[in-house]
């Protein structure tokens, strides 16, 4: 099998790699994987690395690397996008320009969120049509590019075979599994929502929901991760995703996020110092340092997923982005949800859904109306698009802020919109 990545000299892919070498159980058999990157320099560095990590493991597949799309792509059996378009001085204005109005400063989410979805979405879709030209016929293409479901939406309309993929769901179940001292194949999620905008509402064992214990035993250490109030949880009586935190606790974000340094600048630090451990020759593990630049299990997340779109694990379930198609009743049929699916060679099949609480009900369809017309603004331009979105945003929500973000969105990132230029 022939697996390419683009954005292959993100720091994030050793990571990849190392799941790669280390998941060969899962009967996934990588022949190449070819790392794709304009970036020639840091390229050759990642690429490097991610051949002795191969070697270490005595993989016998091989890692190539191009620069040129077209050729990466070519006779590809699947293809994993991990793209960032600005680079992190990008991510760094997304966490940035909200605060001036009071507003959450997020990559994936607010005013932040839409920012890196108009600069992405038409990226990632001159990608995928190259991907349709080049690859095996029947290729899957697996989204990691934020914000997952944004981008997963405007990769199936215009009609990719294609899965978003997010961490969040299975770094649950490693917790939940650690706590009850089982497998984590063992945990079955009732996760539900939109991506980054989800919760788990039980963690099943053997037909057993085990999530109730699992509150009453761990709700203090649950909300210290998701950073989200205790009281939170248990009027819930659910864990919600740390991304709930900037809608639970808005205020409380913004005021921390205010002189402080934003997460971009620490990663931007971290890469620098994982890209000179990476050109030690002698290196040939991922350094504990990778942990602290996020995407935790994602190369078990991502093995999985593909093992399973090509029929190698046919009762696993997944946790990915995908057409709503009825799953929740309240939202449209061509929305992009996320949540638990069994997947194999056609695709992820949710699991069946029960009745979403109001509130939750009520943000979901809220946040899917937002993403909407945030892909509207993503395709076909136009400020009057930007401010549309923004104002359906509910971490926005009121025309003030919505002008005023649209017009420092726009300042701050118009040379990445080809419409504003």
């Amino acid at each position: 099998m022939r697996i390419a990545v683009v954005g292959g000299a993100s720091t994030y892919t050793p990571e990849l790699v190392d799941g790669f070498a280390r998941l060969r159980d899962s009967g996934l058999r990588v022949d190449e994987l070819v790392l794709i990157d304009p970036a020639a320099e840091r390229l050759e560095i990642v690429a490097g690395f991610a051949a002795r990590i191969l070697a270490a493991y005595g993989h016998p597949g091989r890692v190539t690397w191009t620069t040129d799309l077209d050729a990466g792509v070519t006779d590809a059996d699947a293809v994993l996008i991990q793209l960032r378009v600005g680079g992190q001085a990008a991510r760094i204005s997304d966490e940035t320009f909200p605060l001036d109005c009071g507003c959450v400063g997020q990559e994936t989410t607010g005013a932040g969120g839409l920012a890196k979805a108009l600069r992405t979405v038409p990226v990632v879709l001159d990608v995928a049509a190259r991907i349709r030209e080049r690859a095996r016929p029947g290729a899957w293409i697996v989204d990691f590019t934020n914000p997952v479901g944004i981008v997963t939406r405007a990769l199936l309309d215009a009609g990719h075979r294609a899965v978003g993929l997010c961490n969040v769901a299975i770094g649950f179940q490693r917790r939940f599994a650690g706590y009850l001292g089982v497998d984590p194949a063992a945990v079955v999620l009732d996760h539900v929502g939109l991506n980054h905008l989800t919760w788990e509402r039980a963690a099943y064992v053997d037909g057993v929901d085990r999530l109730p214990e699992l509150l009453d035993a761990h709700r203090a250490e649950l909300a210290a991760e998701v950073e989200i109030d205790e009281p939170v949880l248990a009027a819930l009586g659910c864990v919600p995703s740390y991304y709930l935190s900037y809608y639970y606790g808005h205020d409380r974000v913004v005021r921390a996020a205010r002189g402080a340094s934003t997460r971009g600048a620490r990663v931007a630090q971290i890469e620098a110092r994982l890209l000179d451990m990476y050109r030690d020759p002698a290196l040939t593990a991922k350094p504990a340092l990778l942990g602290e630049r996020g995407g935790a299990y994602y190369s078990e997340a991502a093995v999985g997923l593909i093992a399973a779109l090509h029929g190698l694990d046919q009762d696993g379930v997944h946790s990915v982005n995908v057409r709503n198609d009825g799953t929740l009743p309240n939202l449209s049929a061509n929305a992009v949800i996320e949540v638990s699916a069994r997947v194999g060679t056609d695709g992820p099949a949710p699991l069946r859904v029960r009745p979403v609480a109001p509130d939750q009900a009520g943000l979901i369809a809220h946040v899917s109306g937002y993403e909407e017309l945030a892909l509207d603004a993503a395709l076909r331009g136009g400020r009057h698009r930007v401010y549309r979105a923004l104002l359906a945003n509910p971490l926005v929500g009121q025309h003030d802020l919505a002008d005023r973000l649209t017009d420092k969105l726009l300042a701050a990132g118009g040379e990445h919109l080809a419409w504003a230029r």
